[in-house]
């Protein structure tokens, strides 16, 4: 079922009011890889009645008062995205188009979401309910957080929007026991994966460089992100306190890690993998094109590559859901009208981290001074892909199943350290789950630029090559690499461009397309630096391009080869007298 958007559907329901509401910036579609719908449908499970209205009309009170109030608390989430990376491109544009929202025109998604639904609720509802956010916007701004938009140190989004509390991560656990606190006329406080405003610091908590110190002083900011990067592992984390005003933020430690059978618990759950018939003749939402038939076989990401927030949201540990919850979904999908035979996606953040684990991390948490992948792939990880060549065998064996592609990242690099089952893996993958090219983020090729980014260098890349183009030609297979790549990361200039395109041409012999100017997100290390223009690890000065036109520059030096194709055709057209 999906949820009630309307009082109509209340009504149906037999509901003379609701538990909870919960306010998106995105279209509502019921799916596992949208986490408003995931939330509502884990509090409904457990006995709560929830509401979603999404993407209120800001001008009026219409949309936001047209489920009545909560009787515990209103969620808010600026959607998928963080709002100002939906509505703005790297080079500083305003998008033209929303995967997320329905029609795909980007016009109902404000800038700072979280922010503005927050004062809509106050605006309508004076004295009301407590407000909590989540979502990716509230995770990654908890704390003071360097804005790229505004180009400024910001302080926590929990108080920019005046909220009561914030739920960190991906709060499955957390929002439910807050959910029971406040049913019972509890405490909150003390739930892990929280935040929430406090005129003391309570005892037992770490002291980060207050908000105003780390908005003044770069070197207190990088202090400070240290302690905040540092205390995010649930099995070794304290709590945290950084002031901001006359207040203190206090972060409580991060919720446990699902376990597998927990993990499947939340994906067992009824979807019904498409957008709310109240939204859907605002036209269709473009991220349904990827995500109705793709099955998300784990959680977390052991890569911590510095411009990535999976670390920082979904967590450093590994969750593998249970092969029978995944056959299980399949098997869902079969009986799904709108299915043709076709997943097009099973993995997660990385499709190749599924059933690999490292036992450290369940005993003792993250390791505090070095990482499981850079610079090089820790001994201790389990780097077997016998499980995932199992799992994938299984799901082409589902009745009604035809096809299963592999969408996700693969790091080659893991794929070259399992020498038990990488080449047997890679074999699969060419027989069976790409069409035409698999894609590859190598990110760079010039080493210096690599240790800034956290990612593996140039040699992984050329001996994976050789390897795929070996197995494509015993498979008898024409397939080909595509790379992801990133301009404009701190560190680079525009020489180590040029080294890159002389790299792809001699050594990838192509110009790669997919070329994407580095975004400083909030609370990532790759931000860090963008702002402090220094390593964090090493102290030293680090060259950051900050000017759009020279980031957009920095993407020209590889991309600029289609623009100079699309110009020589419109000449030649002209020249023929051709209008195109």
């Amino acid at each position: 079922m999906f949820l009630p958007t309307t009082q109509k559907e209340m009504n149906e329901l037999g509901w003379d009011g609701l538990d909870i509401i919960l306010i998106t910036g995105d279209g509502y579609i019921d799916s596992p890889f949208v986490g408003v719908a995931v939330i509502g449908k884990i509090l409904l499970d457990a006995g709560y009645r929830v509401g979603i209205i999404a993407q209120p009309d800001r001008t009026s009170g219409d949309d936001i008062s047209r489920l009545g109030e909560p009787r515990l608390f209103w969620g808010v989430t600026g959607g998928c995205i963080d709002s100002m990376v939906a509505n703005y491109t790297a080079t500083g544009r305003k998008r033209k188009r929303d995967d997320y929202t329905p029609g795909n025109v980007n016009n109902r998604r404000p800038d700072r979401a979280t922010i503005v639904y927050s004062n809509l609720i106050r605006t309508w509802f004076k004295e009301t309910r407590p407000i909590v956010l989540g979502g990716i916007e509230a995770s990654l701004r908890r704390i003071a957080h360097y804005d790229f938009w505004s180009d400024t140190i910001r302080r926590s989004i929990l108080f920019d929007a005046k909220a009561d509390y914030l739920l960190y991560g991906m709060a499955d656990r957390s929002v439910v026991e807050l959910a029971a606190c406040l049913k019972a006329g509890g405490d909150p406080r003390g739930i892990r994966g929280l935040c929430y405003a406090s005129p003391t610091i309570p005892e037992g908590c770490l002291k980060l460089p207050s908000f105003d110190h780390s908005a003044q002083d770069t070197n207190a900011f990088t202090e400070m992100f240290h302690l905040f990067y540092r205390n995010n592992d649930p099995m070794t984390a304290l709590p945290l306190a950084q002031k901001q005003d006359t207040r203190y933020l206090i972060q409580t430690p991060p919720a446990h890690t699902l376990e597998s059978g927990e993990l499947d618990a939340v994906h067992d759950i009824d979807y019904e993998r498409e957008l709310h018939p109240y939204y859907r003749n605002q036209g269709e939402v473009r991220a349904l094109e990827t995500i109705r038939f793709s099955i998300a076989t784990h959680r977390g990401c052991y890569g911590e590559c510095n411009f990535c927030s999976i670390s920082v949201h979904q967590g450093r540990r590994v969750t593998s859901r249970s092969r029978a919850s995944i056959l299980n979904e399949a098997r869902a999908f079969t009986l799904h009208p709108r299915f043709k035979g076709i997943i097009q996606d099973v993995g997660g953040p990385t499709a190749n981290m599924y059933g690999i684990d490292c036992d450290r991390r369940e005993k003792q948490g993250s390791c505090p001074d070095k990482r499981c992948l850079f610079p090089e792939i820790c001994p201790r990880l389990t780097t077997n892909h016998g499980q995932q060549i199992s799992l994938l065998k299984a799901l082409r064996a589902v009745n009604g199943v035809k096809k299963v592609f592999i969408a996700s990242g693969i790091r080659h690099d893991l794929i070259l350290a399992d020498t038990k089952h990488g080449r047997e893996y890679l074999k699969q993958i060419i027989r069976h789950h790409v069409s035409g090219q698999m894609k590859l983020a190598p990110e760079h090729s010039e080493t210096r630029v690599l240790e800034k980014m956290g990612k593996s260098g140039r040699q992984a890349l050329l001996s994976f090559r050789e390897f795929f183009f070996d197995l494509t030609k015993k498979e008898e297979k024409n397939l080909f690499l595509t790379y992801y790549l990133i301009a404009a990361h701190p560190g680079c200039t525009d020489d180590d461009m040029k080294q890159l395109r002389s790299f792809a041409l001699r050594d990838l012999k192509l110009l790669p397309e997919q070329v994407q100017v580095f975004t400083p997100t909030p609370s990532t290390y790759s931000t860090l630096m963008y702002w402090t223009e220094h390593d964090p690890f090493t102290g030293e000065p680090c060259f950051v391009e900050k000017t759009y036109r020279g980031r957009a520059r920095q993407k020209n030096i590889l991309a600029d080869h289609r623009t100079r194709n699309q110009r020589t055709d419109r000449s030649r057209a002209k020249n023929r007298g051709i209008n195109r």
